[in-house]
């Protein structure tokens, strides 16, 4: 579904070429198309105007998440529940590279600047080792960088990039936020950690504002956490659904306007 979230709050268009649940869906940077995946393996990158495929694939496991690259608009990466990632052309239809690792199920995909290297996080984590929970990979010749980036045993069920600093924040289980370098070797700030909300296995989405200075968090309690990012401080919390609230992203253009979902299928809009 297409909405107008500043206006009128109407759905605009609603686009059925899924046969199963849709579990991701990316905006192209040219703002006209979509690319979604979900359980049912199937890839489709949909023209908003007309309503036409553009490309469709039958891929090989069920999709979770989807990434575009940043710099070249018609290569993307999905990941879902395989061991594999795999990075797609959208001119050809065809699987590019194929990064493997002895996982599961990949949770999130993360490009870092520039795109040359991105990360994937993982349901890998056993008793006595974190190893692979988050892994950075070069993405021209699909080598494995490193895995060994967070050591404390718990998943990370997103990853969100700072706009202006070279930093990303992960989500985790142990409810709270972490920061790294985007810097090899990738390395965690264990002076700041992000407190106060819950996630408690929930898939819950985290965001930097459009200028850096706020750290904005869903809950499984149903509220949004504004965290300081400089000083990690709880600035301000929502009340913002029954149910949990499992994604907060902000406007890219008006950085006043905040977009929350939750686990009911309720989608509200923020002044």
């Amino acid at each position: 579904k297409v909405w107008d979230a500043v206006d009128t709050g109407c759905c605009l268009r609603t686009y059925s070429y899924h046969s199963c649940a849709v579990r991701a869906a990316q905006w192209s940077s040219c703002g006209r198309r979509i690319l979604s995946g979900g359980f049912d393996s199937m890839l489709h990158l949909t023209d908003v105007e007309t309503g036409k495929l553009i490309f469709s694939s039958k891929n090989e496991f069920r999709i979770s998440v989807l990434k575009f690259h940043p710099t070249d608009s018609n290569v993307f990466i999905c990941g879902g529940f395989s061991p594999e990632v795999k990075a797609w052309d959208i001119r050809t239809s065809k699987v590019l590279r194929v990064y493997k690792a002895a996982v599961q199920q990949t949770l999130d995909i993360l490009f870092l600047p520039e795109g040359r290297e991105f990360l994937t996080s993982t349901d890998a984590v056993s008793r006595d080792s974190a190893d692979r929970t988050i892994i950075a990979w070069d993405f021209q010749s699909a080598a494995k960088i490193s895995n060994q980036i967070f050591h404390e045993r718990y998943t990370c069920p997103s990853l969100t990039l700072h706009p202006k600093e070279s930093v990303f924040a992960a989500q985790t289980n142990g409810n709270y936020l972490v920061l790294f370098s985007t810097q090899r070797p990738y390395r965690i700030n264990k002076k700041k950690r992000y407190e106060g909300h819950k996630v408690e296995g929930f898939a819950v989405g985290c965001e930097f504002s459009p200028d850096g200075t706020l750290l904005v968090t869903g809950s499984s309690d149903g509220k949004v956490f504004f965290y300081n990012y400089h000083t990690a401080r709880i600035i301000r919390t929502l009340s913002a659904h029954k149910e949990a609230c499992v994604s907060a992203v902000f406007h890219p253009v008006l950085p006043s306007l905040l977009a929350t979902c939750d686990w009911a299928g309720e989608i509200k809009i923020w002044q």
